[in-house]
């Protein structure tokens, strides 16, 4: 089995002053004309609107491939199935490319990863939710030092904010130089 470390790709911190560049500069080798965004969460708990932030944010700004999971039409575990058999249907061979927030070390806070595989959605809260994305960016938006899995909404949105225009901008970007 890989080390755990081996499944991520690249991962950079959201303050980086070079974020957004090392993040396109990666994602560019996956977009290309079939590729799709899901971006994966909900509202209804800022921790976890990472992914709705960032299709919001690509759809507001026109970006030319296909987002699914938005602030108004978002991705999220009661509707997840349904997204990805929708996906299965429509984009049957487009590249999938999920975003979500997650938990993780103390230390992580802030980051933002790309890992070789698919999201595993609502892991840090004890759901069981189907894997999706053939690569995903997490982002880490608090820990999971802190035993109470509510923790998640004491997240500050500010904070997600700033996160997801860091991932909307690597994505416009990489975009404009691989299609």
């Amino acid at each position: 089995m890989p080390n755990r470390d081996d499944l991520i790709g690249m991962k950079v911190h959201f303050k980086d002053k070079d974020a957004v560049d090392k993040l396109s500069e990666y994602l560019k080798k996956f977009i290309r004309k079939n590729t799709i965004i899901l971006c994966i969460g909900t509202d209804k708990c800022i921790g976890d609107s990472l992914g709705p932030l960032v299709g919001t944010l690509l759809t507001d700004k026109n970006f030319n491939l296909p987002v699914i999971g938005t602030l108004e039409d978002p991705a999220h575990a009661v509707n997840l199935e349904t997204k990805i058999n929708f996906i299965n249907q429509y984009y049957k061979h487009h590249f999938v490319i999920a975003v979500d927030a997650c938990l993780g070390y103390s230390d992580f806070v802030g980051d933002i990863q790309v890992k070789l595989g698919p999201v595993s959605p609502g892991k840090g809260v004890g759901k069981k939710l189907p894997k999706v994305g053939d690569i995903s960016i997490i982002g880490v938006v608090d820990t999971t030092d802190n035993s109470d899995i509510f923790a998640f909404n004491s997240t500050r949105l500010g904070f997600v904010m700033q996160m997801a225009k860091v991932i909307t901008d690597a994505f416009i970007k990489a975009a404009k130089e691989s299609l």
